[in-house]
């Protein structure tokens, strides 16, 4: 096939395709910016404009709480992260859906309007109370994060010191829970003790909704292969994320090597910004860029996304593997700035020889599958329990 020929086909499915991506931390942006998704923006990842262009179908908007913010101050973040969320939805009901099932999702598309899908990053949001996670489960959030870079008061977390060995009694009772409402468990950031305790207390199967192959990247915040197997095994998704630290070793150890510029410009930007989430994550991200093109970091390609998911789908089966990019919330390769870039990956994957069908399956339909699963386990231990 020439290449013309194979673009033009990889167009084809990729828009023919409901592609979902799983993990977008846009809503900083809604909150602290008062950002309107309905214009082309020269910053950031995600807009109307853009996720149009790029042909995305779904996208799940992260409710993240940094870790620094706990207890109720925590709950009250998350959600005003929502009520920012609530209001797009309100503002643009034309071309955004919330959506809380696949059958929405499927729906929002026929209707030609994107589907806006909510996820809690961050366990310490629910501030150990299983009332509030049912809060956010009624308002329509459908996955939450266990943990972020620091343990919870019932988790541990892939980024800091155990305190738990994994999961306490409380934290299966959150597993327990999150199963009877069907909601998807995210794996993402917790530790390896964490993940295999969750893997061992879940009923439904488990996400990873924005993680890289630890084979190819050694960052603890990847799955090993182990991981990527016990995972499917169970019926899971892992997301390939688009983070630099996490897509490339190269990039990874250069930025080890640099850890001390990087302290500096995390406080410089602490302290030009303070609280807003939004412009301190963007100037971070200029500032990596700065340090790509002085030399000091390497330069990082979109197509090891495709390398990610190529190792997850032989590892793991492609009915395991699809795309959480961590858009507004990460340092993103060459190639996939923003979200309007998302059909070079389908062309990536029909390069290297997968099927159509498959393709499909890593674009999105993994992903409403395990939705489906996690939403038919509970119905039944809804119930099983009355």
């Amino acid at each position: 096939m020439r290449a013309d020929e194979l673009s033009s086909r990889a167009r084809d499915i990729h828009f023919s395709s409901i592609v979902i991506d799983t993990h977008a931390d846009t809503p900083q942006r809604l909150l602290f910016d008062h950002f309107d998704l309905a214009a082309r923006d020269k910053e950031g990842c995600v807009d109307i404009p853009r996720l149009r262009e790029g042909g995305v179908g779904a996208i799940f908007l992260a409710l993240w709480v940094p870790v620094e913010i706990t207890g109720g101050a925590a709950t009250r973040r998350a959600r005003e992260l929502l009520a920012a969320v609530s209001r797009q939805l309100e503002i643009h009901g034309d071309e955004l859906a919330l959506a809380v099932s696949s059958q929405e999702v499927r729906a929002a598309r026929a209707q030609n309007r994107i589907a806006i899908l909510l996820g809690v990053e961050g366990g310490h949001a629910i501030d150990s109370n299983l009332t509030i996670l049912r809060e956010f489960h009624a308002a329509g959030v459908r996955y939450m994060t266990l943990t972020h870079n620091e343990a919870t008061e019932w988790a541990d977390s892939s980024n800091s010191e155990p305190r738990h060995n994994g999961l306490t009694n409380f934290g299966r009772e959150v597993i327990r829970e999150m199963n009877r409402l069907g909601m998807l468990v995210d794996i993402s950031h917790v530790s390896d003790a964490t993940f295999y305790d969750v893997l061992e207390t879940s009923r439904a199967p488990l996400i990873a909704s924005h993680s890289c192959c630890r084979a190819l990247c050694d960052a603890p915040r990847n799955l090993d292969d182990p991981m990527i197997k016990a995972l499917a095994s169970r019926g899971g998704v892992i997301h390939i994320t688009f983070h630099n630290s996490f897509l490339s070793q190269e990039y990874a150890t250069a930025k080890r090597a640099l850890a001390s510029e990087g302290e500096a410009n995390e406080l410089t930007v602490e302290q030009k910004f303070g609280a807003n989430e939004a412009r301190k994550l963007m100037e971070l991200q200029r500032l990596s860029d700065e340090s790509i093109r002085a030399g000091k970091l390497p330069q990082v390609g979109w197509d090891n996304i495709v390398d990610h998911i190529d190792h997850a789908a032989r590892i793991a089966g492609v009915d395991h593997v699809g795309i959480g990019s961590d858009f507004d919330g990460a340092f993103m390769p060459s190639g996939m700035e923003d979200a309007s870039k998302f059909p070079i990956l389908t062309e990536g994957l029909l390069r290297r020889g997968y099927a159509e069908a498959d393709i499909r399956k890593i674009l999105g339909e993994n992903t409403l599958r395990v939705m489906d699963q996690a939403q038919q386990v509970g119905l039944i231990l809804s119930s099983d329990k009355s």
